[in-house]
């Protein structure tokens, strides 16, 4: 059973915008922390945003003030709005969660990504 799962992923041309959705299953809550990261072949996987329990964020460098994290934890769902896109953002796109389950504590979860090709 999948228990996190990204989509929204495409290709799209520069400046253009996309938002990339997460969605949490079963058990599994996007409540406490909740993160977007991304990886190039070749690359090492880097964080792009993350929202924490008390709703502060953190973002990477170059994705300030063109993405946004976000969340609603009725609706067990992560987003990442993407906008003013660019080449450089080209990836594979990974949901991470960390819930707490019952019986077992705090685990983290991961997506199987998905993909945003930016061409200028």
């Amino acid at each position: 059973q999948v228990q996190v799962a990204e989509s929204g992923g495409a290709s799209v041309r520069a400046g253009q915008s996309l938002r990339l959705s997460c969605v949490v299953s079963g058990d599994l809550s996007p409540t406490n922390a909740a993160a977007w990261y991304r990886q190039v072949p070749g690359k090492e996987r880097e964080l792009v945003a993350r929202i924490d329990g008390d709703d502060t964020t953190k973002y990477l460098d170059s994705a300030q003030g063109r993405f946004t994290i976000s969340r609603d934890n009725g609706k067990k769902m992560v987003y990442l709005q993407m906008t003013s896109l660019k080449p450089e953002d080209t990836a594979v796109y990974y949901c991470w969660v960390k819930s707490w389950v019952t019986l077992r504590g705090w685990r983290e979860y991961w997506g199987h990504g998905t993909q945003v090709a930016v061409s200028s």
